[in-house]
């Protein structure tokens, strides 16, 4: 697919890792996926992957998105950090990441391991805590992970 260039090039944000770094700040993402000319939408909480160049999130193992991803895995995200409104503007200020990847479910435990302490490690927690629990093997077991290897980013900034 062709790549358009945005309209407003001053809102453009051209520098991966300021892209990479709302991906780190913001706490959900919002997937767009597409089966049988279909559209839907998920919201998921996520942690990034830099040396994969992939976000985690864990879901369950049936439903809708399942359906969609397993018939159609490539998505488009968007982490939006929320930067407060202009004083006495009706405007929000805002910068954006857009990726496009593919949605692959983890089912190696090595990788969801991983996966798990890089999701819990985004919300500031300690993902020791989690393996420490006797249960920790069976519970990693149950978890569905999914990664999106993202392939393309660009980004938006409001202008300030």
């Amino acid at each position: 697919m062709g790549e358009r260039a945005m309209r407003l090039k001053e809102q453009a944000i051209e520098d991966e890792e300021e892209m990479v770094a709302i991906l780190k700040k913001v706490r959900y993402v919002t997937l767009a996926m597409c089966k049988d000319e279909e559209p839907y939408l998920a919201t998921v909480s996520h942690g990034y992957d830099g040396a994969r160049i992939a976000i985690y999130f864990h879901c369950a193992f049936e439903g809708r998105k399942i359906d969609i991803l397993k018939a159609n895995n490539v998505v488009w995200g968007e982490a939006v950090d929320n930067l407060g409104t202009k004083e006495g503007e009706c405007s929000q200020r805002f910068a954006t990441t857009q990726f496009r990847g593919t949605v692959t479910f983890v089912e190696d435990l090595d990788e969801k391991r991983h996966g798990i302490s890089t999701l819990i490690s985004a919300f500031g927690d300690d993902p020791d805590k989690f393996f420490e629990k006797p249960d920790s093997e069976e519970r990693l077991g149950k978890l569905n992970i999914g990664r999106v290897d993202i392939d393309h980013m660009s980004g938006k900034r409001s202008m300030d």
